[in-house]
């Protein structure tokens, strides 16, 4: 096959491309510029894409004996990805930038010109599987359970995974990948690993955002209306947020209090106690399918809400153009704007972005205050 490599300028990418070089498959390098302004070294392992980055992806290319190539998309991410974060936050939502590049930037813009240049399938260092079976192409978990990467890949459509390739998704750990590395004489076998949102490379998405979506004080209140204390941007606060509320009045019972809710419209954060985060529903219009859409309306599966997060066996029914999904267990603070992923044991079933919550406290109890 003819196989382009999308080298991030890490070990894993490297790796992969590695293997599909010693695969036999005709492998040409590239590295993918998101940023014009980007910063020129890295700080420890916070961001990605930086002009480093590309000279480590050019290194570990020459070391391969691939062509290389530096595509320019950061109009692109520009638009489908950093945009898309700070609307999201205006609307008082919690995005996942990673899903937004996966599924408009390396398996949409870069495969799109993939195909259109001749190449079979696109290359990457996600750690996940494809499983060949008589109804189609499945996606499916990796071996390395604490690696797995499932999650952010359940934006992948059925054409997309015909022209995916994921050499490491059956690797057990990731010290075998780097210690293969340096076995293969790649100098990004130590690098550290990213773990910040790419275009916020100091790890400061509060005063990031604040420079975007401005920063104007307002409320804080309980789950009654009562005020509890003041903010100084609602856009600084997601669901689940103990930490930094700086509230003036103490809860009756002394127990800690955690955000609940974002109105971006009044420009107010809605805290309560813990109990209070538990969420019994989620639903959302914008889903997809990773291969064969589910045959009936109402399936059982397991449904995983953020990337490291532990799956919970849970009821979904797609009806009237959305899905929605009843946990046995409750989740626990849980944003509009997240990604909820379903899976089949080990199989990706689909995803979609969560428009609706609802509590699984009686209403009653929530309107006192609990």
């Amino acid at each position: 096959m003819r196989i382009l490599a999308a080298m991030s300028g890490g070990v894993d990418s490297a790796v992969a491309a590695a293997r599909a070089v010693e695969a036999g498959h005709d492998v040409v390098g590239v590295h993918l510029a998101l940023s014009r302004a980007g910063g020129t070294l890295r700080t420890g392992s916070r961001g990605c894409c930086t002009i480093e980055d590309a000279m480590d992806a050019r290194r570990a290319a020459d070391r391969l004996g691939i062509p290389f190539y530096v595509w320019d998309f950061s109009e692109r991410f520009r638009d489908d990805v950093i945009e898309d974060f700070v609307s999201e936050y205006k609307a008082g939502r919690t995005p996942n930038p990673c899903m937004r590049c996966n599924e408009r930037i390396k398996f949409a813009a870069l495969l799109e010109r993939a195909v259109e240049l001749g190449f079979d399938a696109v290359c990457t260092g996600h750690y996940a599987s494809l499983v060949e079976t008589p109804d189609g192409l499945e996606l499916h978990r990796a071996s390395d359970a604490a690696k797995d990467q499932s999650y952010v890949l359940g934006v992948l459509t059925a054409e997309q995974l015909a022209h995916t390739y994921f050499p490491l998704g059956a690797t057990p750990s990731k010290a075998l990948v780097r210690a293969e590395a340096e076995s293969r004489g790649l100098s990004v076998a130590h690098k550290p690993d990213s773990h910040d949102i790419c275009f916020i490379p100091d790890g400061d998405t509060r005063g990031w955002l604040a420079e975007r979506v401005g920063a104007e004080t307002g409320d804080i209140v309980d789950a009654s209306g009562a005020v509890v204390g003041s903010h100084d941007g609602a856009h600084a606060y997601t669901v689940g947020q103990r930490r930094g509320l700086r509230l003036g009045v103490p809860a009756p019972d002394g127990k800690p209090r955690f955000v609940l809710e974002v109105r971006p419209v009044t420009n107010t954060v809605v805290v309560g106690p813990k109990d209070a985060l538990a969420i019994g529903e989620i639903s959302g219009e914008r889903f997809s399918w990773a291969g064969r859409a589910p045959e009936a309306a109402e399936l059982r599966c397991d449904v995983q809400i953020r990337a490291h997060a532990d799956p919970v066996p849970a009821r979904a029914e797609v009806r009237d153009g959305s899905v929605t999904v009843w946990p046995e267990t409750p989740f626990e603070g849980v944003a509009p704007g997240q990604t909820a992923v379903l899976y089949d044991g080990t199989r990706v079933v689909g995803q979609f972005t969560i428009d609706r919550t609802v509590s699984a406290l009686p209403a009653a109890t929530l309107s006192a205050g609990v």
